[in-house]
């Protein structure tokens, strides 16, 4: 069992990641300059990711690990049930514990169901925050997390998901901070609202609850300096995030037995935005992790050029009806996508969305590049699954499409390593 003891001889402060995916918001925060002690996470594929680019591939791993707890994916029930006596010695040991649960649904994009099981699961991260006390929780899901289901309106009870979770961290002696953050205005070339939710233990940081905004208060004064030294704007586009890997640039089969082709790099970088997410890599001639190109059938690659030509525009807009009808589509969303601005909020739907140049869908690199992973960190898993296998497997689209951008997790966790200089104790 790990000695709590030598968590205070650790020089960073400490983090749990909980519903941690792929890993953006733990890569963030260890940019950030946190260590986390371990991550819970359900999806084999997705822990896989994390597992490989954290822990295995690195000379220091983000990861503490604790030696009473398997480094494998687990379902978080089942994980509260077998630790639960662990998790109460963490008590006075966390900084930090951060993630969000499944936002499925409560996601505008999505079926927005009130009786989704996934909903639940915000009950089960509040049972490791009621175990743990951390000084600090920071909490992440869609917008819709905020608004009421509509059963709930026509019985008049108003309150959301949102403010359940807000009352229950305050009866749990927390002061708790939340607001709609748009991740687009700090750097990430997409535009994606989300729900941030931070609560601030009173037993560290006394009841303040000016101190709780301020949060939100130093992640948006700090953006500036903060991209600046990173040698970005705020206002990066989608053809600035993936210019580079057009297949115009070249693409091969790695081996003579490929079904598909692979995408090469551009020879040089196009934008400072570039040039940062090809640090750690080999670019001369050579092929991005996961920029694999889907085989569309001729009529599709034709159908495709003549929505390109027929919807040219400065914004990302989905196809009207019109269009849909003249070429039998009977998908919701399909967008063009727009060169000159930031891309619309990456779903884990390939095909909800056709390159802004190519006739074609985006590749998983591209969808890697507009959450702001960096290219030296490697997807694991299928690329695509269907059917009665959605629910067993997440494929690297589905990874990434869940994922915090770790461009924005860096920010954040900044701003909340800044804020432990405000406790009591400090």
């Amino acid at each position: 069992m790990l000695e709590y003891s030598v968590l205070t001889n650790i020089h960073s402060p400490i983090a749990i990641d909980l519903f941690a995916g792929c890993g953006g918001l733990s890569l963030g925060l260890n940019k950030a300059g946190w260590r986390a002690l371990f991550a819970v996470e359900r999806s084999a594929d997705a822990f896989d990711t994390l597992r490989y680019n954290l822990i295995d591939k690195t000379n220091e791993s983000h990861f503490i690990w604790p030696e009473w707890l398997p480094i494998k994916n687990w379902e978080i029930n089942e994980f509260i049930e077998t630790y639960a006596e662990e998790l109460y010695q963490l008590r006075g040991h966390i900084d930090l514990v951060a993630g969000g649960p499944p936002c499925q649904g409560f996601s505008m994009a999505g079926r927005r169901r009130e009786d989704d099981i996934r909903n639940k699961l915000v009950l089960s991260y509040l049972d490791i925050i009621q175990k743990v006390m951390p000084k600090i929780v920071f909490f992440e899901n869609v917008k819709g997390f905020t608004l009421p289901f509509q059963k709930a309106k026509a019985q008049n009870r108003e309150i959301t998901y949102a403010d359940e979770v807000k009352v229950r961290l305050e009866a749990l002696n927390y002061v708790v901070g939340r607001q709609v953050v748009n991740f687009g205005d700090y750097g990430v070339p997409q535009r994606r609202a989300r729900f941030i939710l931070v609560a601030l233990s009173k037993d560290y940081f006394g009841d303040n609850p000016s101190l709780v905004e301020r949060f939100f208060e130093l992640l948006e004064a700090q953006k500036e300096d903060f991209l600046q030294r990173k040698g970005l704007s705020v206002g990066t586009t989608l053809e600035e995030a993936i210019s580079d890997l057009r297949a115009l640039h070249g693409k091969r089969k790695v081996s003579p037995k490929d079904q598909f082709e692979f995408g090469l790099y551009g020879k040089r970088e196009d934008s400072p935005y570039q040039k940062l997410m090809r640090i750690g890599v080999s670019t001369n001639g050579s092929i991005p992790d996961s920029h694999r190109f889907a085989n569309h059938y001729p009529a599709t690659i034709s159908k495709f050029e003549e929505i390109l030509r027929l919807t040219r525009s400065d914004r990302n807009l989905s196809l009207n009806d019109e269009i849909k009808k003249r070429f039998s589509i009977k998908k919701h969303t399909i967008i063009p996508l727009c060169s000159c601005a930031k891309a619309p909020t990456i779903t884990t739907l390939p095909d909800d969305y056709i390159h802004y140049e190519e006739p074609r869908i985006l590749t998983v690199r591209e969808y890697a590049r507009i959450q702001s992973f960096p290219d030296s960190y490697e997807f694991r898993g299928k690329y695509t699954t269907g059917g009665k296998l959605r629910k067993q497997e997440t494929p690297r689209y589905t990874q990434i499409g869940n994922a915090i951008p770790p461009l924005f997790a860096e920010q954040a966790g900044l701003v909340l390593k800044e804020m432990l200089r405000y406790g009591k104790d400090s």
